[in-house]
């Protein structure tokens, strides 16, 4: 299996990562750490599907994994600054580096456990990188080699971003599933 990773620019390859499989559905579309909560919550069915739509007139919204020209893996990636972890109580800021965020890394089922979270998080840290990032940094669970129900593995596990260079850089007070999670970074320049 060959993996290429792209920007996340075409919004059919993006709603088949991150968009509902009914269309009137109110799923997550990986807005929730993109833009306030108050406007995430007020949102229904297809108007999220349009903000995307919206969003990425604008530019790529972070990467996407291809097998051939199939999309298999999603991962979101911004300039902190431009999400809610700039204002998150729960996240620390370890300095005031303009770092970018990696946050959510989805794999579809039956391309799991092929190595393509891995090959997200580079294509998410090569993203960051090409427009500047000084450093990344991700919020991952720190799930000690425990089993981690696949709705909350979005933000991915610490053994992963370990393999990919990033490093721990400081403790949250954030909880998914049950387990912690922690602020890993890598270094870019």
């Amino acid at each position: 299996m060959t993996i290429e990773v792209r920007p996340a620019e075409v919004f059919d390859d993006v709603r088949t990562l991150v968009g509902p499989k009914r269309d009137d559905a109110s799923v997550c579309w990986c807005l929730s750490y993109r833009i306030p909560s108050t406007i995430n919550n007020k949102m229904r069915g297809q108007e999220r599907g349009e903000f995307v739509r919206d969003l990425l007139a604008s530019g790529p919204l972070g990467v996407l994994a291809y097998e051939a020209d199939e999309p298999v893996g999603w991962a979101a990636v911004a300039p902190r600054a431009d999400t809610t972890f700039a204002r998150n109580r729960k996240i620390p800021h370890v300095d005031d580096l303009p770092v970018w965020s990696v946050w959510c890394i989805r794999v579809r089922p039956g391309y799991r456990g092929k190595g393509i979270s891995h090959a997200l998080i580079e294509g998410a840290v090569d993203f960051a990188r090409d427009r500047g990032a000084p450093a990344i940094e991700a919020y991952p669970l720190d799930n000690q080699g425990a089993k981690v129900d696949l709705t909350m593995a979005y933000a991915g596990i610490r053994k992963n971003f370990e393999a990919a260079g990033f490093t721990w850089a400081a403790d949250t007070t954030s909880v998914l599933a049950g387990h912690p999670r922690i602020l890993m970074r890598r270094d870019l320049t």
